[in-house]
């Protein structure tokens, strides 16, 4: 049973070692293999930044950053979103950047909302306003101008409007 050469134990040390780093899976530089998932009795005071995913159900003053975000039902939190995609299913106490923005039937927001794609369901409770952006996440967005009235009067009203107008 533990009769065999020492080349031959050689050779096996060796080949078990080569198949392990050839099966390894390799992570993506920069983000992490799995989400950070912070539990609902994490409480922070301060921001939160990652590269890669974070699922919060804690409690935060301060402002999270990520990849991607998703703000669990027992989730509070005062301060800034930003994220390419944000899932909200808790409260949220400011405003919310993402590209790809989720508000879901448990969410309470009270922020603005900047988002290339919004979907809202049923249910939502959300109290500020919402614009689109092709770049929520660059930071600089200025708001647009205000439609004055001389804006509408430079096109022809159509003559079935021309007449309800006059």
């Amino acid at each position: 049973m533990f009769s065999k050469k020492e080349s031959e134990m050689g050779n096996m040390d060796t080949a078990p070692a080569a198949q392990a780093s050839a099966q390894r899976p390799t992570a993506k530089p920069g983000r992490p293999a799995a989400p950070s998932i912070f539990s609902s009795d994490v409480v922070i005071v301060g921001n939160l930044t990652s590269a890669g995913d974070i699922q919060f159900d804690g409690k935060i003053e301060g402002s999270i950053e990520s990849g991607s975000l998703t703000i669990g039902e027992s989730a509070i939190v005062k301060g800034e979103v930003k994220a390419e995609n944000v899932s909200v299913k808790g409260r949220v106490v400011g405003s919310v950047y993402g590209q790809r923005v989720q508000l879901m039937s448990s969410s309470h927001v009270e922020g603005d909302v900047l988002h290339a794609a919004l979907e809202v369901e049923s249910g939502a409770y959300f109290e500020g306003n919402c614009r689109r952006a092709e770049n929520p996440l660059s930071g600089s967005q200025a708001p647009k101008k205000p439609v004055q009235e001389e804006d509408l009067s430079a096109e022809p009203l159509p003559s079935a409007l021309r007449a309800k107008a006059s």
